[in-house]
């Protein structure tokens, strides 16, 4: 990297998700730390009014799927990097990457970096052998399975030699410091479980409401707390009224505190298509609440099957609700395990230690 030059974070994205709490955490880290830090951000994002509460020098811009072929749109981001001698930009979506990627071509910025935070595999496309080949310089990875997915579909699409894995980090310390007060307050012997994201086709939440019609069959006094907000909100309300759920399933909305959801459930569940890094299995864990999951893309790096919390095979309501009534009638092993998830997240994804490492990677 140029010395003294910005190491810059291009995350458009309107609505907050895992992608945007690691841009502005990192951001933010760097910028503390005495680093020259520039986020380029959509217009009244969740992001970009994080970051400027935090003082954290931002440009906005929205990008869409083909803004990469607007000229306005191309010459808006050469003229950021070069108001803040841009010398690393570190891009979050394929959109990002495409935009923010010609422009850092066009002015020949020395990294230009892709931040993969999901285990899909890349599209075998021109567009995208264009990019990963002539353009990227890099690829920062959240996992070893997303890793694995950036060449699933085409062997040569991109050097696994410049593919760096760092996994995301959680602040302990800020977490298990801040103050919360529980959102739902269970009924007698009521099992509450507990699901946190948005509220679009990836999250798979209407996988609960199958999850919630079983256990009803199983006659388990049970509530399901829903978290979030998203473009599918409409479609799973209309779905839980159809079925007739409404008793069993309860959505509070966008949280701003992750600690007062998990606080206030026995068992977190994640029926998530994909994942690249999940946070909120890290959130779950530090709060002691075991995990019920699906055995896909990442998810094994942070749910160790029968000893943190179960994987099951994708959308198999039976095993899923197996292990939910599992969990209801083994109290002791439902806080065993929530002890031993807490102890890995300590150990394995302490912040501190993994901030160091995207800084050293970044600054080096």
């Amino acid at each position: 990297m140029v010395k003294n030059s910005t190491i810059c974070f291009f995350n458009s994205t309107k609505t907050w998700g895992g992608g945007e709490k690691w841009h502005y955490e990192m951001a933010s880290y760097l910028h503390e730390k005495g680093h020259k830090v520039l986020v380029i951000v959509c217009p009244n994002s969740v992001l970009s009014e994080k970051l400027m509460k935090a003082s954290v020098p931002i440009e906005e811009i929205k990008v869409s799927k083909l803004s990469y072929l607007k000229s306005n749109k191309v010459k808006k981001i050469i003229s950021f990097y070069k108001k803040h001698k841009v010398g690393t930009v570190v891009l979050n979506s394929s959109n990002d990457m495409k935009l923010g990627g010609k422009a850092a071509k066009k002015v020949e910025l020395s990294r230009i970096i892709y931040r993969r935070g999901s285990a899909i595999p890349i599209k075998n496309s021109f567009i995208n052998r264009y990019f990963f080949r002539k353009v990227l310089t890099e690829v920062l990875a959240n996992s070893e399975a997303t890793k694995r997915t950036i060449n699933a579909k085409n062997t040569n699409l991109f050097s696994k030699e410049k593919i760096k894995v760092i996994p995301n980090g959680v602040n302990i310390k800020e977490f298990d410091e801040k103050s919360f007060d529980k959102l739902y307050i269970k009924e007698k012997k009521e099992f509450v479980l507990g699901n946190l994201g948005r509220m679009v086709y990836q999250k798979n939440q209407e996988f609960l409401i199958d999850i919630a019609l079983e256990l009803k069959k199983r006659n388990l006094d049970f509530k399901i707390l829903i978290g979030g907000n998203g473009k599918l909100e409409r479609v799973l309300k209309n779905k839980i009224e159809k079925y007739g759920v409404q008793n069993n399933i309860k959505l509070l909305g966008f949280i701003e505190n992750p600690k007062s959801f998990m606080n206030s459930v026995d068992v977190f569940l994640l029926p998530s298509r994909w994942e690249g890094f999940g946070y909120v299995l890290t959130e779950s864990m530090l709060c002691n609440k075991p995990v019920v999951a699906f055995d896909i893309s990442s998810n094994s790096q942070i749910v160790e099957s029968e000893k943190n919390g179960f994987l099951v095979p994708f959308n198999d309501v039976g095993a899923f609700c197996d292990k939910i009534i599992f969990l209801y009638k083994n109290p002791e092993e439902l806080k065993s395990m929530g002890e031993i998830g807490r102890k890995k997240i300590e150990n394995e994804f302490d912040s501190v230690d993994i901030q160091e490492k995207v800084k050293k990677y970044l600054t080096t």
